[in-house]
């Protein structure tokens, strides 16, 4: 009797053990991936912990960090002049986008510092981040998709979903209107040049940039995308052998530098007045704001915007 006693306390303590150990590994399992770890847009792993002293390198990501109810202790220039944030007193400008100033951005002792993955400039100071043991990210935002993921990553690390709500989630739901509007409608695809414009000159661009991602959303066909060339040489030749149905452009620096290089390279040729695009009025220089700065929750204007100009009959049920 002592013995079937012995066994089974032996059996009870087994099954006592065994399932505290399930409890624990269905407890790990459970638990989240801490708020400010993740992958970047470089493929770097982050571990910010902390992000009481943030400083950003590009204005657009310091709008989308402050979208999330974050505050800044650095900035880059643009976060001022292109995007007029308010930064507070005791924030510093810590230089410029392509320039931005090391010495300046370690002197603010960050706990996490946000760059852009597509200026050279801040590509290079990840070696310089990571000796000095300073949590860092790269962000893209090109997209609507690559904003929303980075504005859900902000969001997590200050704890505010509804700042991400509202900020990504309603966007969102405007974005999904209009192209659904869009291709209800089963209108004919437009054939459409997409130019960003220089003081110097100008380039075609394809799906790459926001206007081009915003172009392919909405149905239409970039010509950029279909020929390469375009984006080498965008001569009056070409554009005229394309013969647009819509001609965009995204002005870069002084707007008005912009428009007087076209104007003395290719509105004053004859040509220019043959083209489909200038003929119907179909011709427009788009808002920077909404097109050559990344728009982050102005997304939702960007694509109503260019809908209503691709699609003037839909223009009515666009809002």
């Amino acid at each position: 009797m002592k013995k079937i006693s012995s066994v089974l306390a032996a059996i009870l303590t087994l099954a006592l053990l065994c399932g505290c150990g399930a409890a624990k590994t269905a407890s790990a399992a459970a638990s989240p991936t801490p708020a400010g770890a993740f992958t970047d847009a470089l493929g770097y792993a982050v571990n910010a912990g902390s992000h009481d002293r943030v400083v950003s390198l590009y204005g657009s990501f310091a709008e989308a960090w402050m979208l999330a109810g974050g505050t800044l202790v650095g900035a880059t220039q643009d976060a001022v002049d292109e995007r007029g944030l308010d930064l507070g007193k005791d924030a510093s400008i810590v230089g410029t986008v392509k320039e931005p100033n090391l010495e300046e951005v370690l002197a603010l002792s960050p706990d996490f510092v946000i760059l852009s993955s597509q200026i050279p400039a801040q590509v290079k100071l990840h070696q310089s981040l990571t000796d000095a043991g300073i949590p860092h990210a790269y962000f893209s935002g090109e997209t609507f998709s690559e904003y929303l993921a980075m504005l859900k990553t902000f969001c997590g690390m200050t704890g505010r979903d509804d700042l991400y709500q509202q900020n990504g989630e309603a966007v969102k739901a405007q974005i999904d209107a209009v192209v659904k509007t869009v291709s209800d409608a089963k209108e004919t695809p437009p054939k459409v040049l997409l130019l960003r414009a220089y003081s110097s000159g100008c380039k075609a661009k394809g799906s790459d940039s926001v206007a081009g991602a915003i172009l392919k959303d909405l149905g239409a066909e970039n010509l950029a995308d279909k020929d390469g060339s375009l984006l080498e040489d965008v001569s009056l030749e070409a554009i005229i052998a394309a013969d647009p149905d819509y001609i965009f452009v995204v002005p870069m620096g002084s707007q008005k530098s912009a428009e007087t290089w076209l104007a003395e390279n290719f509105q004053s040729n004859p040509a220019w007045a043959e083209l489909s695009a200038v003929k119907s009025g179909s011709y427009a220089v788009l808002p920077k704001e909404l097109f050559n700065y990344k728009p982050n929750a102005k997304w939702g204007e960007s694509y109503a915007y260019l809908a209503k100009l691709l699609y003037p009959a839909l223009a009515d049920k666009l809002g």
